[in-house]
Order: structure tokens, then sequence, then C-alpha cells
């Protein structure tokens, strides 16, 4: 697969986890945050509950189980901790989600997947 289709899909990808989010209540408050430490796919609230998530799209259901790894959170975690200032209120619970995406599988949301010193 070309990068170009590599870019398309992701946008695809994350652009359905956004709807998910949404028919779930979540409220979607970014989507591709960049930073110099890293980049977070989208960032939603629900409640006091603000989510930094990290979208993986594979072809294949078997394919999403190495989608995720422990740089690529290390890398959500650090952009994470520098936006949360810009999303996040006093009080707030907040949390690195994954949401893996397949065709043909409804998408599947792993909350809480990083925590410090992991």
């Amino acid at each position: 697969m070309s990068r170009a289709e590599a870019e398309r899909q992701g946008r695809r990808g994350e652009m359905l986890a956004a709807w998910y989010l949404r028919l779930k209540g979540w409220r979607v408050l970014a989507r591709r945050q960049k930073i110099g430490v890293g980049e977070v796919d989208l960032i939603a609230r629900k409640g006091r509950t603000v989510a930094f998530i990290e979208v993986k799209w594979r072809s294949s259901g078997a394919a999403l189980d190495q989608a995720i790894d422990a740089r690529r959170l290390r890398r959500v975690a650090r952009a994470a901790e520098a936006l949360a200032p810009r999303f996040s209120n006093p009080g707030d619970d907040l949390r690195i989600d994954v949401i893996l995406i397949a065709p043909g599988q409804w998408p599947r949301q792993i909350a809480n997947v990083w925590q410090p010193g992991a």
C-alpha cells in the first residue's frame, strides 16, 4: 500500500472513530493535534472525562492485534500531557484510549490503555 493510500485510510478511520464516539455520547473536541513531542488523533470529552485517542485502521481484524505498541503509546502520552491544559478543566479525569477499526467489524475502543511508567 502506498503512503498516500495509507494516509487516506488513516483519515477514514479517524472519521469513523469520531462518529463512533459521538454515537456513544462523546463530544469530539479536536482532531489530529500535532505537537513537537507527538500527535493525538482525536480528543474527546464525555462528562468529566477527557480522552486522548489513538486510532488504528487495519485491513483485517487480525492485523489490529499488532497495531499498537508501547513506543506509539509513549508518543501519544507525551502529546496528551502537553495538550491537556488546553482541553481539560481542573478535576477532569484524563485518559488515553485506542480505537481499533477494520472493515466489516465494529470499532473496538480500549479505554485507559496507558499508565505512567508503563
